[in-house]
Order: structure tokens, then C-alpha cells, then sequence
């Protein structure tokens, strides 16, 4: 039967053309706007590491004075100062923990073969890797000893291999960073994120950086962040070790908690240092405050999908609507003049039930033609937002799930919209149209 209906609609559609194609293109063009703005909201929000979201932790340490207003929801600063990230990071517990900052160098190889480069450099732990879940193609991370020496070693992704060493493997081969030459460890594979959740502090959809250091070379170094440094009190910072006692934050840190146990007991371990902070009159605070938020509370935290885009979302549903609008219009001017038709099949034993599954039917045979014609559309607009804006380029897609929510939000949509003109054409009454004929 629901063949048959299919055919029925499909020799309707044909009867009709222009009107049908009217609705279809009305349809396409509400889908294709809507799965825009949709798909774009979709990758902005989707968990960046779904299988491990809810066992990474930002850690935020408010080592202000009592009363001292922030500009988060709850006045505690995103980052952490150097000297309270580096006792996190030689901490025994948890596990994996890594502090970080941006940074920057001019790659090169000391030859004329490759033209020197400014690149971003993430100076990390070496639990980064395996926290983050990055994949290698050639080697691996710095060990603990290297990290411990603070050894000149590095890790580059695929895409800096291939352009230095023509992809070939290089671990153990060098490069250099401004003047210091470091040793390749390791190589990893293309980091296909969409949102920098690790560091929201500089670009929640920049792309990750290239090339990672041992964190500990940040003293040796002389590593200075190239992200956001916020100081909240008036301090004599003249000098790079001035900076690293100071009370300024600049330095992000993330730590591995498996189990609910981890979790407290990490809990414990942060309540325990900031008392002991206190007591040392670092600040004023009576009560230790800190913040454990994992990868989608850090992510919402931050407001990584702001309001605009779920204002424009919205939006464009509300555009749907209005195509949808004009649909029904167009269906209940094109069913009421098939009453006739209907009144005889009436006559001949068609049921109400079969009469307005018939046009449920037909009314998703439209919605199934415009929403694949919206996909079309849809790519064009993601395609115009790659174009015009750089920072959205990586989240203006269309995965799999988008792909077939077109669809299915525009057969739903037409149903809705068909329903009135369905119910109202099933009530025909036969004898009225017979005594016409």
C-alpha cells in the first residue's frame, strides 16, 4: 500500500509541476538556510573527545584576595600563575596532568632548502599527548628523563614533517627553533579538532599548534606565553623571573581523573595546597575556592557557542516556519481542488484513514525532494561562510548526521504542514461530488 501511495504521489506531483515545484523549492530554500546555521551550531557544540570528555579536568585556582571580582561567572580566573602550575605539574597525583602555554618560534634548518617560518609552539607536559589522545606515525613523546633535563627534543605534526623532511621519518633528525637546535622524538598524525578545547584562552577554533616542547624548558628557555597574561593586582614585574614569581596568570593546566575517587581525592589534594597558600599570607581569601570543570563544562564555562549563534539559529528556523507557511497554502489550494477525485474514491470504498495517509505521503515525498535539493543549498551557504570568515572555516561542514537530519527535518516539516490540508480533503463527502458527475 505504501508503494502504491508513493506512486499516487508521484503522478500528482507530475499533474501539478509548477505548483510542486513551488513547494519544493520553497522547502529547499528553508532546509539549506537552516542547515547552515544548523550545521555550523552543531560542530561548535558537539564534545570535541566524547569518550574521555568526562575524565579531563581544567584546573582553576582563585589565588586572589577576598573580594577581588573576575570576569567569569564566578570571579575565578581561567589560568593559573607559573608557580602554582609547576607544583601541579611535579605533584605525584593525579596520573596525567600537563601544564601549557603558547608560544612561538621561527622554524628553520640552518639551510637554504627551506625558507625560515614563525610558527606556534605548545610548550606541554609529556602526558599531553596521551591525555589529548594525539596518534603518532613516527615515534613518540619525550620521556620522563628527557622531560625531567629539560632536554632540547621535539614532537612535529605530519604536516610540518612533510614540509621539512618531505614526510619521510625524522626522528633523530633536527631542527631548529630561532637558534636552538632540537631533536625530533616524535611525529604525530593530523589533530582533526574543530574546537581548541585545551586552551580556549586563544581562539576557541584556532587550530592546534604544530610543534611541542617539554614544558620544562620554560626557565632555560625564557618561554614567554603567547596567549592572554592577566595580572590582578599591582605588581613590579621588570624582569622574566619577576614574572614567574608573580601573581599574574598565564599558564593553562589540565589534569586526567579516571574515577569519581580521582576526582575527590584531587579535590582534596587542591583544598589542601590552597589552605596551606593561606595560612602562608599569599591572599586574603578565607575559603579556598577552585574550580574541576571537564571538557564540556569548560567548554560552556568559556561560552564557546555564544548567544548570537544560538539567536541565529533560531532565526532560521523561523525563516522554516515562514516557508512552511506559505506550503500549506500552496497544499490547500492544490488538495481542495481534488475533491472530486476524492469524493469518487470515496464512493468506491476509500477509507478517511487512506485518503489522508495518501496525502501524508505525498506532502513527504515533497519534503524528502527539497530537503536533498537543501543539502545543495546548505553547502553553498557553508561554502560562502569558509570563504568570509576564516575563524569559522573548519566548522562550516556538513558530517554525516547533518546530512541525514536535512532530510528528516524537512519530510517532518512537511508532514506538520500537511496535516490540515489532509485532514481537511479526508472528510469528503462522496454523494456531494457524485450527484456532479
Amino acid at each position: 500500500m505504501f508503494l502504491h501511495y508513493i506512486d499516487l504521489s508521484w503522478r500528482s506531483l507530475k499533474r501539478t509541476p509548477l505548483v510542486s515545484a513551488l513547494m519544493i523549492l520553497a522547502i529547499a530554500i528553508g532546509i539549506g538556510i537552516t542547515m547552515t546555521s544548523l550545521s555550523v551550531y552543531h560542530m561548535m557544540s558537539m564534545d570535541p573527545i566524547p569518550h574521555k570528555s568526562d575524565q579531563l579536568f581544567a584546573v582553576q585556582l582563585n589565588t586572589t584576595d577576598d573580594g577581588n571580582n573576575w570576569w567569569t561567572p564566578d570571579d575565578v580566573p581561567y589560568q593559573l600563575t607559573y608557580k602554582d602550575a609547576l607544583f601541579l605539574h611535579n605533584a605525584e597525583m593525579p596520573v596525567r596532568k600537563t601544564a601549557s602555554i603558547r608560544t612561538a618560534f621561527t622554524v628553520h634548518m640552518n639551510n637554504q632548502d627551506v625558507k625560515p617560518a614563525l610558527s606556534s609552539v605548545r610548550a606541554a607536559g609529556k602526558d599531553f599527548f596521551s591525555m589529548f589522545d594525539l596518534e603518532f606515525i613516527y615515534g613518540s613523546s619525550w620521556s620522563d628523563a628527557q622531560e625531567a633535563a629539560a632536554e632540547s627534543v621535539v614532537v612535529i605534526n605530519e604536516e610540518t614533517n612533510n614540509k621539512l623532511f618531505g614526510g619521510q621519518n625524522s626522528v633523530g633528525k633536527q631542527i631548529y627553533l630561532d637558534d636552538t637546535i632540537f631533536t625530533v622524538v616524535g611525529v604525530t598524525k593530523s589533530w582533526d579538532i574543530h574546537i581548541k578545547y585545551y586552551d580556549l584562552n586563544n581562539g576557541s577554533f584556532s587550530a592546534p599548534e604544530p610543534i611541542f616542547i617539554p614544558i620544562t624548558l620554560w626557565e632555560p628557555m625564557r618561554l614567554v606565553s603567547r596567549g592572554n597574561t592577566n595580572g590582578w593586582k599591582h605588581e613590579n614585574v621588570t624582569t622574566f623571573e619577576g614574572q614567574l614569581q608573580s601573581e599574574m596568570f598565564w599558564v593553562q593546566f589540565w589534569a586526567e581523573l579516571p574515577t569519581e575517587k580521582d576526582v575527590q581525592k584531587y579535590h582534596d589534594f587542591l583544598f589542601a595546597y590552597l589552605t596551606e597558600q593561606g595560612t602562608k599570607g599569599r591572599y586574603t581569601r578565607e575559603v579556598p575556592q577552585f574550580n574541576l570543570k571537564d571538557v564540556n563544562e569548560w567548554m560552556e564555562y568559556n561560552n564557546v557557542v555564544s548567544e548570537d549563534n544560538k539567536i541565529l539559529v533560531g532565526l532560521s528556523f523561523m525563516f522554516l516556519a515562514v516557508c512552511l507557511a506559505n506550503i500549506l497554502g500552496l497544499l490547500l489550494g492544490k488538495f481542495i481542488r481534488r475533491a472530486p477525485e476524492i469524493g469518487v474514491r470515496r464512493a468506491l470504498g476509500a477509507s478517511k484513514r487512506q485518503i489522508f495517509l495518501q496525502h501524508l505521503v505525498e506532502v513527504s515525498v515533497l519534503g524528502l525532494l527539497g530537503g536533498l535539493i537543501g543539502i545543495g543549498i546548505a553547502q553553498l551557504g557553508l561554502w560562502g561562510v569558509r570563504v568570509t570568515s576564516s575563524e569559522y572555516a573548519e566548522l562550516a561542514g556538513m558530517d554525516f548526521t547533518m546530512i541525514l537530519t536535512a532530510p528528516a527535518i524537512a519530510i517532518g516539516a512537511c508532514i506538520i504542514a500537511g496535516l490540515y490540508p489532509a485532514w481537511l480533503v479526508c472528510k469528503t463527502q462522496p454523494a456531494i461530488y457524485l450527484k456532479t458527475q
